[in-house]
């Protein structure tokens, strides 16, 4: 029976990394979302708050512009790692939900005005 499980994990891993290896930016990041938004719901501060590390990372700072975003958005998510510390659970859910519908609309316009 352990062998079964062990094959059906290692099975489901590879489909997610596979999944993970040939997906968009965009969709990279909308995944990261999904994770953080159900880890918060499930109060798990550590993973919540390692999901939100990783949009920090992703954070670019290139031009004026994008380090205004980006500034912008760091402050949002150093706010929601700090109101996970002080178990304000829904309050993070929602704002992390309220990104990530903006960001697919973000993502959506760019992908129709052909950018």
């Amino acid at each position: 029976m352990q062998y079964t499980a062990t094959y059906k994990t290692n099975k489901l891993n590879t489909y997610l990394a596979n999944e993970i290896l040939n997906s968009s930016p965009e969709k990279l990041i909308i995944k990261i979302f999904d994770f953080t938004i159900v880890n918060s719901q499930k109060k798990d501060i550590i993973k919540t708050n390692e999901a939100i590390q990783q949009l920090i990372n992703a954070l670019r700072y290139d031009t004026e512009e994008m380090s205004a975003i980006s500034t912008g958005l760091l402050r949002l998510y150093q706010f929601c790692q700090d109101q996970m510390r002080k178990h304000n659970y829904e309050l993070v859910t929602e704002i992390l939900s309220q990104l990530r519908e903006t960001w697919l609309n973000v993502f959506n316009q760019v992908k129709q005005n052909g950018y």
